[in-house]
């Protein structure tokens, strides 16, 4: 069984990258959490809450009825709808462009992947002259919205743009395509065989909704400029059980209809309307009846609300779902990997865990590791007592390091004080709570924080994409891919290395990962990728964040999916 990776979240707040989507998700976006091939996933904790792997209120498609518009907010209106976009990656995007575009697998609650006939007819892995060769059989039925084939030439598109060899394709991440040697078609147009030059043991992530990898057609990917620009703004194709009804910037609304023409299980729903909201408007927009579904995460007041809303539910899972603080390593005043180690024991991650998530049936715990979470098998500390709250220990790092304090107390060197800027969405108690807790603690060791709020809908593109902050924080989604999901947020010069920060020990730690052959190779790996990670300190983890939803009762098949994915033409609502 496949564990778990990662997306960034939007407000809370999260980024997206192939496996890992950027979400600014407020209390109101990797690395794994939960269970994977052969990984006991247990409660974190004597008398913790247990978390289930799924609460979706699933239904036979036969107990709901035909029809009906599901209104489904988003924490961010796009302007990139390419989801493998370096620009495009966040849980929005992904939550909106999964019920238009192709998915090969379908995931269910222990992140076990199935094909999905509706594209996928058979996919199998071999070894082939010592090489690990995949062959994808295709579903002849399955074509674009503007009438052409799906065939092996979208796959061997796809492989060009995201492998990396070429810098203009503005990637989210080259996980695994990179591994790729080659895409040939088959015995007829409806099959690619795909060579890899290294073994690649996360291979059912390519195309993947649960991977966040859905495919993408020839047509508009073939070269930079069109990878790059074709879904700016727009929705050209679509392939899916829904398609593109509208884009309303104005109204920050996207409507996607039934599709007539889609070959597989006919969708339920007439219509979905996802609609922009800053997140903590979400709880009361539900609480008004204005939204049917939404993602409440940590947010106390929200969680509440939805218990005391006639006819609405609170739906939670484990997921894989992480929330980090972020040191941008190429601010200038952050370039000095022991610097940004001191700021990080400077900062008492518990307290923060503890004060974010009050309220919530959810463990306090915070995250001593990158990848793998506190009840997951392999999980260890190998910080070398940097995760460690030790203001004591950050002074005099600084003293060494020449910052010294001022008559005022803050720390100042060669005429520059120590101050750095944190920018935090606005309308959002996650970031609020964590950019006051951080700036008084670092106040504590003579290090100024000047909190800069920005609109939650420019956080991504204005910020976060610009690399334009000294500190930051947000969640990033998992998905049941933990290595895929994770390289490209701590590979060197990757599009969604948010710190931007790395070195040479921890690419190889991530790579060995990836193409490990059992679970326990796998998870040495990440746990030498883990003390790397720790060293350069530029994505700090806090904790795991809860997978929280408020849902329609009479609504099924949508919620919590845990290392599940939502099959969105099975949404419905009960008769």
């Amino acid at each position: 069984m496949p564990r778990p990776r990662f997306l960034p979240l939007a407000l809370t707040a999260t980024v997206a990258a192939l496996s890992l989507a950027l979400c600014s998700c407020s209390s109101t976006a990797g690395s794994a959490a939960g269970g994977g091939p052969g990984r006991a996933a247990a409660a974190a904790g004597g008398d913790a809450p247990r978390m289930t792997q799924q609460e979706m209120n699933a239904r036979p498609r036969d107990d709901l009825r035909r029809g009906g518009t599901l209104t489904w907010a988003i924490d961010q209106y796009s302007t990139q709808w390419n989801p493998v976009q370096a620009d495009g990656s966040e849980a929005s995007t992904n939550d909106v462009v999964k019920s238009l575009l192709p998915t090969f697998w379908r995931s269910d609650a222990g992140g076990v992947q199935t094909p999905n006939p509706a594209f996928l007819l058979d996919a199998e892995s071999e070894q082939r002259q010592g090489r690990q060769v995949v062959v994808w059989t295709l579903n002849p039925k399955a074509h674009w919205s503007d009438g052409a084939p799906i065939t092996w030439r979208d796959l061997q598109a796809n492989w060009q743009a995201l492998n990396g060899r070429d810098p203009g394709y503005k990637t989210a991440t080259t996980n695994g395509f990179d591994q790729v040697e080659s895409v040939v078609r088959g015995q007829d147009d409806f099959q690619a065989v795909m060579t890899f030059k290294e073994p690649y043991s996360e291979w059912q992530a390519m195309f993947n909704n649960a991977g966040n990898a859905p495919l993408l057609p020839a047509k508009y990917v073939s070269s930079p400029e069109l990878f790059n620009t074709s879904f700016k703004n727009r929705i050209p194709v679509t392939a899916g059980p829904f398609e593109l009804g509208a884009l309303d910037p104005g109204a920050r609304t996207v409507t996607a209809v039934a599709d007539p023409d889609w070959w597989g299980d006919k969708p339920l729903l007439d219509r979905i309307v996802f609609k922009a909201y800053d997140t903590d408007a979400m709880p009361q927009a539900f609480a008004a009846g204005e939204i049917d579904f939404y993602n409440n995460g940590p947010n106390t007041e929200g969680y509440e609300l939805i218990r005391s809303t006639e006819g609405g539910e609170v739906r939670r899972a484990g997921g894989p779902n992480l929330r980090h603080l972020v040191l941008n390593g190429r601010s200038p005043l952050l370039e000095d990997a022991r610097l940004r180690q001191a700021l990080v024991q400077a900062i008492d991650r518990a307290e923060i865990t503890r004060t974010d998530l009050a309220g919530l049936d959810w463990p306090y715990v915070p995250m001593n590791n990158h990848f793998l979470v506190p009840s997951q098998h392999g999980y260890q500390d190998n910080s070398n007592g940097l995760s460690r709250f030790d203001p004591n220990a950050a002074r005099a790092t600084l003293d060494a390091l020449g910052w010294k304090p001022g008559p005022d107390g803050v720390r100042s060197k060669d005429g520059k004080e120590l101050v750095l800027r944190y920018v935090a969405p606005a309308a959002n108690n996650l970031a609020e709570n964590e950019s006051e807790e951080v700036t008084r603690m670092l106040a504590a060791v003579g290090v100024t924080v000047q909190v800069k709020s920005v609109p939650a809908g420019e956080y991504f593109d204005g910020y976060v994409y610009k690399h334009d902050f000294d500190l930051t924080s947000f969640s990033l989604l998992g998905t049941p891919f933990p290595v895929s999901n994770s390289i490209s947020t701590f590979q060197q010069d990757s599009g969604s290395n948010w710190a931007q920060v790395g070195s040479k020990a921890l690419d190889k730690a991530m790579a060995d990962a990836a193409k490990a052959d059992t679970v326990d190779e796998e998870t040495a790996a990440l746990n030498r990728a883990d003390s790397e990670a720790w060293q350069v300190a530029g994505l700090v983890p806090l904790y795991q964040r809860p997978a929280i939803y408020g849902v329609r009762k009479e609504l099924a098949n949508i919620g919590a999916a845990g290392l599940g994915d939502v099959v969105y033409e099975n949404i419905g609502f009960v008769k």
